[in-house]
């Protein structure tokens, strides 16, 4: 929801990419009126065939639509169709809106400069917008776009502009978390009164009581800095301000390791006993290109499914951008299609492949993985359900909130999946930082007990890209 500190009410023109975007856009003005020019109208016809996430939304703006105008009647329409004020979604319920909905039923004088012609959809909606203060100065006309241009645009004619927001996560990026917490030095010596501890099939935990824990979620990394370095997950969350803490495994020692690999810094180390953890059956890893999420989460993978059959097989997959189009006319299976797209993996699996016994050990070795690692696609996905499976989601940043709910929800009993990503590299138009879907999970999942979430910040790829990481 838009919000706006104002004494006049406001009438919203909605730009065709917020209805493509979220298709519930109509019902989340609450008291605000909406506007929907003939432009937008016409690019939702054109819009509505096809597989793709767009086409199924704007299918279903149309339904919403349809379902506003049931039996209304011309006098109706003319003078604007109430929203209803509780429509279901999707089992839900979304918040009540009390505003009215008005389409373009007549022509409009359009004063547009010359230099924009009105025949553009763009410059046919600012043309609207700007008709519609015209006629009624009592109200604030406002574009609603994801169009950034659009709104630069509407801006230097004078016309106010904002992003659609309701679909923003946080206000603020920074705001994220990031599934570590730094305690004091002195975290021990304050906390020893409410301590309890003991081993259990050879893991270490602790009970620890306080007010310091009311921030603490389920599966969350706890370290203190200095020479006795600590390093533990937070377990179980009985109470608010209790909690059981159990010590890590030390993945950085060359006694330990994870399908050869070893962790390099402490996020990773973190990041390996998630990723090893049964009980964790989602597992989302953040940062930026070098960090070694792939090459960790693969490791992983390939332990717990050739070593300790913990999953039947890996299935690997990412986003190919545009997400939903048709991944092309390429000779071959869905996985030869799907190879273009999958070089980060494909490199990394060379990484984690390399076994002594010459070029024999690593054909035997390459064909046992090719029989226990298959790469999909996205694009049918829809009414699958994976069992025991291990997923490895790449690139997961570019998926819209509505897209990753689609894909999480087709885990079976014993699968986990992991989801990969860097927000600062998006690649979707219209989405951003703060309402990509990977944020919108980690967000939502920070607080259940068998997800786990960790940001990493240390490059590890090599100097080279360290360096051009930091200077360029």
């Amino acid at each position: 929801m838009i919000k706006r500190q104002q004494d006049k009410p406001c009438l919203f023109v909605l730009d065709t990419n917020v209805l493509m975007h979220d298709p519930t856009a109509l019902f989340r003005f609450k008291e605000h009126d909406i506007f929907l020019p003939m432009a937008v109208l016409e690019e939702l016809d054109a819009a509505k065939k096809g597989m793709s996430e767009v086409a199924r939304n704007v299918r279903q703006v149309s339904r919403f639509l349809d379902q506003l105008m049931h039996e209304a009647t011309k006098e109706e329409i003319d003078r604007g169709l109430p929203i209803s004020p509780l429509t279901e979604n999707g089992g839900g319920y979304i918040a009540p809106a009390t505003g009215r909905l008005f389409f373009q039923t007549s022509l409009m004088e359009l004063t547009l400069p010359a230099s924009l012609p009105g025949t553009l959809a763009d410059n046919n909606i600012l043309a609207t917008a700007q008709a519609l203060q015209a006629q009624d100065e009592r109200r604030t006309v406002i574009i609603v776009s994801k169009d950034i241009n659009l709104r630069i645009k509407a801006t230097v004619l004078g016309i106010p502009a904002e992003d659609y927001i309701n679909d923003k996560v946080l206000d603020d990026v920074n705001l994220l978390y990031t599934g570590l917490e730094v305690l004091p030095g002195d975290f021990w010596d304050s906390h020893e009164k409410a301590l309890d501890s003991w081993q259990e099939a050879g893991r270490t935990f602790y009970r620890i009581k306080g007010p310091d824990l009311l921030d603490w979620y389920p599966s969350q990394c706890l370290t203190i800095e200095g020479d006795e370095a600590f390093e533990a997950i937070v377990h179980d969350k009985p109470a608010p301000e209790e909690a059981v803490i159990e010590l890590v495994e030390d993945y950085r020692s060359t006694r330990r390791n994870v399908w050869g690999i070893n962790a390099r810094n402490r996020e990773q180390n973190f990041a390996l006993n998630m990723l090893m953890d049964p009980e964790l059956d989602f597992v989302t890893l953040l940062g930026p290109a070098g960090t070694g999420k792939t090459l960790l989460a693969l490791a992983a993978g390939l332990a717990q499914v050739l070593e300790l059959n913990t999953y039947r097989e890996i299935i690997m997959t990412r986003v190919t951008v545009p997400v939903g189009e048709d991944i092309g006319f390429l000779p071959g299976t869905e996985e030869e299609k799907m190879t273009p797209w999958m070089g980060a993996l494909m490199d990394n699996l060379e990484v984690l492949t390399q076994t002594e016994g010459g070029d024999w050990g690593r054909a035997a070795t390459q064909d046992l993985m090719r029989n226990r690692i298959r790469v999909q696609s996205l694009n049918f996905m829809r009414g699958r359900t994976f069992l025991n499976k291990y997923i490895i989601l790449d690139e997961a940043q570019n998926l819209t909130a509505k897209q990753m709910k689609t894909l999480i929800t087709r885990a079976g009993p014993g699968t986990k999946m992991v989801c990969l990503g860097n927000i600062a590299q998006i690649d979707t138009p219209y989405l951003t930082e703060t309402s990509s879907g990977l944020t919108y999970v980690v967000d939502r999942f920070k607080g259940w007990t068998h997800g786990g979430h960790i940001t990493l910040i240390r490059g590890e790829r090599s100097r080279l890209a360290d360096f051009a990481s930091m200077e360029l």
